[in-house]
């Protein structure tokens, strides 16, 4: 396990983050989870809010840089400007459960999110395992406070289940962050003297949080490695040399990253089950600094931990078959069984993933996961439709997705995928792919609230490879194409109007086509209004719902959970030409009200596939 905290001070992200994530390197190679916590992402009321609306460029950036050596984003959380991510290899996912966050504010009384505690908590192979990412007070007389808010955090923080309701009721607990203990009595003149002789150790003893560990009831059991890297704050931004304001401000190991294993003393935890001592060991292979990134007034730290269980659970879930090729459209069949007391919903589905995805909702297809009957002794198979299937060869993992547990529950091998690609002239979408490069990028998309299942549809158009955020679920503004050069965010194609006129929101002609063949897809129903307006509102309630083969926008974003389809900003004149274009094809207009609409069910049923 490798953990990771950074006080970025508010900087846009480096250009790479391999080395801070110890990547290509033999000792680590081998590395199962990691944790990264981060403190001071740019939160401000600009900023907040186009983070809300995407994924923010830390994450994205460090997606980016894991999705090739096969991590998985597992799940993740943020407070303002603190931040906690959480990693495994692809392989592990089906043995990663019971995954819950959660996250206590402590700034300004308990009513700001700048400083307080994020956390992401799951089971290991069965074992409890919580990261902590906390964003203390700073300065040096604030220490009684920074011991009152981390007892706040541990108190507030409580979990679903009785396997460990609190905190400390985990099995192991990695406790990191901007911690902000600084070094007491030492002048600053010393302070750096004994930095630059490299006598750190003189320091260890004035460091606040080490006398904290042997006074403070509330720190028992948390163990540090040795201090061996010099103080991570404060330095001048660019640079590595410590403060030279005028506040010069003392050096100190802000930084840290501590790891508590469960007391036996406390006999067998809640819900009966017996302490980790005994059965779970952890050692510290690496606890350093990384002064190569200059960004922030803080310089990063990481260490990595080789965790032994006792026992391991090492079956599955849910175990998926496959052939080892498909070459054929009538190959792409699935079988898989599940385990017993697995609980499984009829909003379960199987994404067909390529390899290197980044995270559960980064599928390229998907089909609903049938129904258990009792007849079904020796498992179900279901099969992918060959418009669902990706063209062309490639490496490609199938994983099954819980919607009670919100993660994937079984995965397979990679297989190949090794089917023609299409010899017809290229469709609409393709021809205006020459003129788009001049055009603004501006787009709406809706979030659809708590949507338990993925949105299907053209799987190569609109591809958006960041996860919906848990919190901040609303109107999503993709970026334009001037702002491409500061997002990593993928922006779907629009068209630009002539100046001066009125911009409408208009549904492209394009999503109305290719309706026929879509009776089964969890597709909406749009509304259209006379005026100098044309818009489409959609409501969803209780997830995505099956559609008729009779309604034309039976299509949907084919990428993130809970999307509904793109709106795009388009001219007057452009809005209304198209819609009596689609008027004279015929095209209904439909409005979706708050229940659900004539010839559709608000759940998938048996047997059918997207």
């Amino acid at each position: 396990i490798t953990v990771v905290t950074w006080n970025v001070g508010t900087a846009m992200p480096p250009n790479d983050v391999t080395s801070l994530l110890h990547l290509n390197t033999g000792e680590t190679n081998d590395a199962d989870v990691i944790a990264i916590g981060l403190q001071e992402v740019n939160s401000k009321i600009n900023k907040r809010l186009k983070d809300a609306l995407f994924t923010d460029q830390w994450s994205e950036l460090f997606m980016d840089v894991l999705s090739p050596f096969h991590f998985i984003l597992v799940s993740t959380v943020r407070m303002q400007g603190v931040i906690l991510l959480v990693f495994a290899k692809y392989y592990h996912l089906p043995f990663l459960q019971d995954i819950q966050t959660d996250c206590t504010r402590t700034g300004l009384g308990g009513y700001w999110g700048n400083k307080g505690g994020v956390s992401v908590r799951l089971s290991i192979f069965g074992h409890m395992v919580c990261f902590l990412n906390c964003h203390l007070p700073a300065h040096l007389e604030k220490a009684e406070q920074r011991k009152e808010d981390f007892a706040t955090i541990l108190h507030m923080q409580q979990f679903e289940g009785r396997a460990a309701s609190g905190i400390l009721d985990h099995d192991l607990v990695f406790w990191f962050g901007d911690l902000n203990f600084r070094i007491e009595s030492l002048d600053i003149r010393f302070v750096k003297y004994a930095i630059d002789s490299n006598i750190l150790s003189q320091l260890w003893e004035k460091d606040q949080l080490n006398i904290a560990k042997s006074t403070w009831p509330v720190l028992s059991g948390f163990q540090e490695g040795p201090l061996n890297f010099p103080p991570t704050f404060k330095f001048d931004v660019g640079t590595n040399k410590y403060d030279s304001s005028a506040k010069k401000r003392k050096p100190a190991w802000t930084d840290r990253i501590l790891w508590k294993i469960k007391s036996p003393s406390v006999g067998l935890g809640v819900g009966g089950r017996r302490p980790s001592r005994g059965v779970l060991s952890v050692s510290q292979l690496c606890y350093c600094s990384h002064m190569e990134y200059t960004v922030s007034d803080h310089k990063p730290v990481a260490a990595i931990f080789a965790v032994q269980f006792a026992s391991k659970a090492d079956k599955p879930p849910v175990e998926i078959y496959v052939a080892d090729e498909w070459s054929r459209p009538e190959q792409a069949v699935v079988r898989y069984k599940v385990a017993a007391g697995f609980h499984r919903s009829s909003w379960d589905w199987i994404g067909l993933y390529r390899v290197g995805f980044r995270h559960p909702k980064d599928y390229v297809s998907y089909v609903w996961a049938r129904t258990w009957s009792p007849s079904a002794v020796s498992g179900l198979q279901v099969m992918f439709s060959e418009e669902a299937l990706p063209k062309g060869k490639g490496e490609y993992i199938l994983g099954y997705y819980s919607n009670t547990s919100s993660s994937i529950a079984g995965v397979t091998e990679p297989f190949q995928i090794s089917l023609p690609r299409l010899e017809e002239g290229s469709s609409p979408t393709d021809s205006s792919g020459s003129s788009s490069e001049e055009e603004d990028d501006s787009t709406l998309v809706l979030l659809a609230p708590k949507s338990r299942s993925p949105s299907p549809g053209k799987m190569q158009r609109h591809r958006s490879r960041s996860p919906s955020l848990a919190k901040f679920q609303g109107l999503i503004l993709r970026p334009s194409s001037r702002d491409r050069g500061t997002s990593r965010s993928p922006s779907p194609q629009s068209r630009r109007g002539l100046p001066g006129d009125i911009p409408t929101i208009h549904l492209p002609q394009e999503e109305l086509g290719h309706c026929g063949d879509k009776a089964k897809e969890p597709g909406r129903a749009a509304d259209s209004q006379e005026g100098s307006s044309f818009y489409q509102t959609v409501r969803e309630q209780g997830g995505p719902r099956r559609v008729s083969a009779d309604n034309p926008l039976a299509r949907a974003d084919p990428r993130n959970l809970g999307l509904l389809p793109a709106l795009r900003l388009e001219m007057l004149d452009q809005a209304m030409g198209r819609r009596r274009e689609s008027v004279d094809q015929g095209y209904p207009c439909q409005r979706m009200s708050p229940t659900s609409p004539p010839g559709c069910s608000t759940s998938p049923e048996e047997g059918s596939s997207p």
